[in-house]
């Protein structure tokens, strides 16, 4: 859909919100991030490190659809800080937690959190786009992805050297989150009152049947599948690849794991840039299916070209979530929440399952293995070729 609307986005609210992703991901990316301490700390295998990540990422995904399908009909506009306050519960558990049931419970907790925080988050970020949507939206994104980029520094730096005690100092971030929520929440709580003066809002949706909708909806969603199934291989798997193929240390492989998320914060940012302007469709197309050139290549080279080429990935494979999230929300435009809590849940919970599944088969094969088995993944993109091309599609206006 081509953007008409004259206004500029709200920056000021896409920044905050923005920054409150970062703080709400800084501490969902350090779970993973202190996955080699809680191995040797807590004598776990692969498997139950794939475990850790599924209870995580499931609590986050089935909740984020419900969440969303209730703050379509009723909005909350304090939702964010009720997110943060889950967060410092579950960390505060998460640092003192010394068996393996405590980890999971409190791990749980930050999983909730996150489900409360990303579709009504992501609902403002729509609203304050002022029709630059994939743009609004990667400003969105880059936040969460910076702050899972920082993850990994933070936890080589603070945590690491000290134990997992430490993880106490981290409980700053969402304290910190707490004013930034406050901040959104009243200038959204305004907006609302504004809205209910007025009579009630024309939406625009595609005149497309319903069953090409829902093939749409399909076709995101599996193409989600494939990029969050290789994600999860990076995010939870890489230090241990690193260590295990190159022999280098901790510290070093944490900063392979900082390359990746800091080039998947810039893919974001470019992918909604080239989204609002090249068309959706198309940068959903070439993200998922462009890294697969490289993603078959990484298992088979050495120490300095799999730095380069995680880098490659991770700014073409995350150039698409934007671009699918705002396509996914025009498809549905009188269902932002319900889309957004689906599209964001859908992606964890594939995440999840992704990494107990591959934590599964790296125990019985290696670790080396499964990244020859995720190589093919992103080759799923080439269903995109079956999404219609919305700039192209006329719109009708309901009520």
């Amino acid at each position: 859909m081509q953007n008409t609307s004259s206004s500029r986005p709200i920056f000021s609210i896409l920044f905050a919100v923005s920054f409150a992703h970062l703080l709400n991901d800084l501490i969902q990316g350090v779970l993973p991030a202190v996955y080699p301490l809680l191995k040797d700390e807590h004598h776990l295998d692969y498997g139950q490190i794939g475990m850790i990540t599924f209870v995580y990422q499931m609590s986050a995904s089935i909740f984020q659809p419900v969440v969303g399908a209730y703050t379509d009909k009723r909005s909350h506009p304090y939702s964010q800080m009720l997110s943060m306050s889950i967060l410092i519960v579950g960390m505060l558990m998460f640092a003192n937690a010394y068996s393996y049931p405590m980890i999971l419970f409190s791990v749980f907790m930050v999983g909730i959190a996150s489900s409360i925080f990303h579709p009504e988050s992501s609902r403002i970020a729509f609203i304050a786009s002022s029709g630059q949507r994939s743009l609004a939206q990667s400003i969105f994104q880059i936040g969460g992805n910076g702050g899972m980029a920082l993850a990994p520094i933070a936890v080589a730096y603070i945590v690491l050297p000290r134990g997992q005690w430490a993880l106490m100092w981290l409980l700053v971030v969402p304290i910190i989150g707490q004013f930034v929520a406050f901040y959104i929440g009243t200038w959204y709580k305004k907006r609302l009152i504004r809205q209910a003066g007025t009579s009630k809002k024309v939406v625009k949706v595609p005149d497309l049947p319903k069953i090409k909708i829902v093939i749409s909806v399909i076709v995101l969603l599996l193409l989600i599948l494939s990029k969050y199934f290789y994600v999860s291989s990076i995010t939870n798997f890489l230090q241990f690849y690193a260590i295990e193929k190159f022999g280098i240390t901790d510290v070093k492989a944490q900063v392979f794991l900082f390359y990746f998320l800091i080039a998947i914060a810039v893919g974001t940012m470019l992918g909604g840039i080239f989204g609002d302007r090249f068309g959706r469709k198309y940068v959903i197309w070439f993200s998922v299916l462009g890294a697969a050139p490289f993603t078959l290549a990484l298992p088979y080279v050495g120490l300095t070209m799999t730095a380069v080429f995680i880098v490659i990935i991770g700014l073409i494979l995350s150039s698409a979530f934007p671009a699918i999230i705002v396509y996914a929300q025009e498809l549905l435009p009188k269902k932002l929440g319900m889309v957004s809590g689906l599209f964001y849940g859908f992606a964890f919970g594939m995440a999840g399952i992704g990494s107990a599944l591959l934590g599964y088969l790296a125990d019985k094969t290696s670790i080396e293995h499964i990244y020859h088995i995720c190589s093919y993944l992103p080759l799923i993109g080439v269903i995109a070729a079956l999404l219609p091309n919305l700039q192209r599609i006329n719109y009708v206006e309901e009520s």
